[in-house]
């Protein structure tokens, strides 16, 4: 039995394999074409996860990042109107 645990795994990954892992999440399928089952995409992604946040990814650049962005202001959302942050009152229920 091999003495290989997710843990080593995640230590052990290369910048090649997480692109390919990351590349295959994103497609549901591996490089050969043949596609991720459900099992396989969990896996690959929780791999993908552990390994951005273990060697110092940046966040902007890390798998399922979303920019905060509001309108009309900085990222903080200080300043924003109530009508621009849906926080108006609802003229239809009146």
């Amino acid at each position: 039995m091999s003495d290989m645990t997710f843990e080593r795994m995640i230590q052990q990954m290369t910048p090649a394999i997480y692109e390919s892992l990351k590349q295959a999440v994103s497609l549901r399928k591996w490089p050969d074409g043949r596609f991720l089952t459900p099992e396989q995409t969990e896996l690959c992604l929780e791999a993908v996860m552990r390994y951005e946040a273990e060697t110092g990814v940046p966040e902007d650049q890390r798998v399922g990042y979303l920019e905060r962005r509001t309108c009309g202001a900085d990222s903080s959302g200080a300043n924003v109107a109530p009508e621009l942050a849906g926080l108006a009152r609802d003229a239809s229920r009146d």
